[in-house]
């Protein structure tokens, strides 16, 4: 399937990222947590074009710990502080936490509890600090395509 010359940023970022640590995406099985439109419907359609089996989770998901922890691969996209629990990531999985969100305190904290499935996954992006600069990086280089694109006429 062609994929589109500018591509949602931040999904396009956690595709990068994964392509830059030589993940193999075919095959996997990946649970996007988060159904928004702005990132967890176009991170399942990267994953689908990268060859995944893609499982979406939403507000209406019944046993939401059972369908992290078949994922090989996880992308939580909720803005929740901490719904995704390290207990549930299964062992070597790797974790994409794209959530940004604000505690009480003012520390920044992703989707994911961060300690505990840093324990059990393979590899898991920080927050801050992961996801946030390569959705930057993709803006830029989305900008840049549309510049050239442009001067083609």
């Amino acid at each position: 399937q062609k994929r589109p010359r500018l591509r949602p940023c931040t999904p396009y970022g956690v595709i990068r990222l994964a392509a830059e640590y030589g993940m193999k995406l075919r095959g996997l099985r990946a649970t996007v947590v988060g159904a928004s439109n702005i990132v967890g419907r176009p991170m399942a359609l990267e994953l689908l074009l990268a060859g995944c089996t893609v499982t979406v989770c939403h507000t209406g998901t019944r046993d939401l710990a059972a369908e992290v922890g078949r994922a090989e691969l996880v992308v939580a996209a909720v803005g929740r502080p901490g719904m995704v629990r390290g207990e549930w990531i299964r062992e070597g999985a790797a974790v994409f936490d794209v959530g940004i969100n604000r505690t009480e305190s003012g520390k920044l904290v992703g989707d994911v509890d961060y300690e505990p499935a840093l324990a059990r996954a393979g590899a898991i992006t920080p927050v801050p600090g992961g996801i946030g600069p390569m959705t930057i990086a993709m803006l830029l280089s989305n900008t840049l395509d549309a510049a050239e694109a442009g001067a083609k006429g």
